[in-house]
């Protein structure tokens, strides 16, 4: 039914009371697609770590740390280079964050720029959770109720450099407290990766240009 502006005050009133009304009211169509893209991405991010990890089911499991002290752990790392996931491969200046909460979960922080160093900055906040008594198999969880295979491969002494692996060997992640190794010394964790069954011809460098980047944990 429309309601003419013509006729009496009250009718007019009632017209502008109506209009301002509409005025007032969110507009969701342009407030949904941000929720429902980030929503798709983490689901479709869940389903395709869950589909490797039933490929891997006939692999070799990789060792893991014999034991990881949490809190030493946490904290900021730069990837240094990665066999990236479909979000990650125009990563530059990637960084993982974890927190130990109260409940024993790891609150974690990924952020990164995407396509350049002056790119977006995009961040994803997954939890992850761990899976037995080393400290060192985690369950990361993007969306409920899926937890993605996260193994602490290997671990320095000081706790400087790290190698994130997973049995499907789809993904690997090599990094670091500081955002640049030594050739040297990159190329004995690449070693240590190819140990673990990787190709490693599939490793990305991530660039890391934008030291002035504020870090997940600062």
């Amino acid at each position: 039914m429309v309601l003419s502006a013509r006729g009496t005050g009250k009718g007019k009133h009632l017209v502008r009371g109506l209009e301002s009304k509409r005025a007032l009211q969110p507009k969701y169509s342009t407030m949904r697609p941000k929720s429902s893209t980030m929503r798709a991405i983490s689901a479709a991010l869940a389903s395709c770590l869950l589909l490797t990890s039933c490929a891997a089911m006939h692999k070799a499991p990789i060792p893991t740390v014999s034991h990881i002290d949490l809190p030493r752990f946490m904290g900021d790392w730069y990837v240094i280079a990665s066999i990236p996931t479909f979000l990650e491969k125009q990563a530059y200046d990637a960084v993982e964050s974890y927190r130990l909460e109260p409940d024993g979960t790891i609150a974690t922080t990924f952020t990164f720029r995407k396509g350049s160093s002056q790119g977006p900055l995009k961040t994803m906040k997954p939890r992850g959770r761990v899976r037995d008594a080393s400290n060192a198999v985690w369950g990361m969880q993007f969306i409920w109720p899926i937890k993605a295979q996260y193994l602490i491969a290997y671990v320095d002494d000081d706790y400087t450099e790290t190698i994130i692996a997973r049995t499907a060997r789809d993904y690997v992640w090599i990094m670091s407290r500081r955002p640049e190794l030594a050739p040297k010394e990159y190329q004995r964790l690449l070693g240590l990766v190819e140990r673990f069954g990787y190709d490693t011809a599939k490793l990305r460098r991530v660039p890391q240009l934008r030291l002035d980047t504020v870090l997940p944990g600062a």
